[in-house]
């Protein structure tokens, strides 16, 4: 399939009009839908109804396709780019907001540096497309594995730091005297949402065996002191690194014993590092938390 024919059948079907998709792309209303009829004249099959502008079955099917194809072939061309490039003096980093522990920040450049903080699912695709020039990430996992990271592209990835895990509790709520917490005396809590700031409510369920942590208040953002409010106030439990968790006014952290969990960070990259890039992920990776 002709990768220009993919691309502008992702876009008419995103914004189900062939007109918006010609404004995206910068094609006349007739050469998109030109690419549209070769795309679907080379599948022998109808993509897209036309009124409304809407996949068929088969044109769905595509799309699971599509997505991870035109990714693949953006990471193609940003790792070329990179090798043929003179080095960058500068440094992007896009991280997860609970990735941004003390030892990150205090490792960062005096200058020179862009900080993108972004949802955790998007990290990996950002590096493998060259917005970013690193990525950390993280997630809950038993004590020295490795995160499941999405396969967009070869990347690298590096252990830059374990600590322990903490639910953040109001001062007030039962349980905040106890020294620690099993992760499934709190299945049935209520619980905060917000899978772009804080640990997810499926990383939580699969640790705790796939049912239960109902959410009281979905959180979309990834500021994490609005989560960290949210939990102090009592609208929900947060599962939460012990150096976040800590010290929060009107909260208490009260770390997991079981499972055994950690919260662990890992620096994504492609290709050979360079200059900040490189001092960078060598200060993050030369040791543990």
């Amino acid at each position: 399939m002709d990768p220009h024919l993919l691309r502008t059948y992702v876009t008419v079907a995103r914004r189900a009009s062939f007109s918006e998709a010609a404004r995206e792309l910068g094609y006349t209303q007739s050469a998109v839908s030109q690419h549209i009829a070769a795309l679907e004249q080379d599948l022998g099959t109808p993509l897209l109804t036309r009124r409304p502008v809407a996949p068929t079955a088969a044109g769905e099917r595509l799309l699971e396709h599509a997505g991870p194809l035109l990714l693949r072939l953006d990471a193609a061309r940003a790792e070329v780019v990179r090798m043929a490039a003179a080095p960058a003096h500068g440094l992007t980093l896009a991280a997860a907001p609970t990735a941004l522990g003390p030892r990150v920040l205090a490792a960062l450049p005096a200058a020179g540096v862009t900080l993108k903080v972004a949802p955790r699912d998007e990290i990996p695709a950002a590096v493998a497309t060259g917005a970013a020039d690193l990525g950390l990430v993280d997630g809950l996992a038993a004590p020295s594995d490795p995160l499941r990271l999405p396969d967009v592209a070869p990347l690298t990835t590096r252990g830059a730091g374990e600590q322990p895990v903490c639910v953040l509790l109001p001062d007030t709520h039962p349980l905040a005297r106890r020294p620690g917490l099993r992760l499934g005396d709190l299945v049935d809590a209520r619980w905060l949402d917000a899978p772009d700031a804080g640990l997810s409510l499926a990383q939580l369920r699969a640790a705790g065996g796939g049912h239960g942590f109902r959410a009281s208040l979905r959180y979309e953002g990834t500021d994490v002191r609005g989560l960290i409010a949210l939990a102090a106030a009592g609208h929900g439990l947060t599962l939460l690194p012990r150096s976040v968790a800590t010290g929060v006014l009107g909260g208490v952290a009260v770390p997991i014993t079981a499972p055994r969990l950690v919260h662990r960070t890992e620096l994504v990259h492609a290709g050979s590092l360079q200059g900040a890039a490189r001092e960078l992920a060598v200060a993050l990776t030369s040791r543990e938390e």
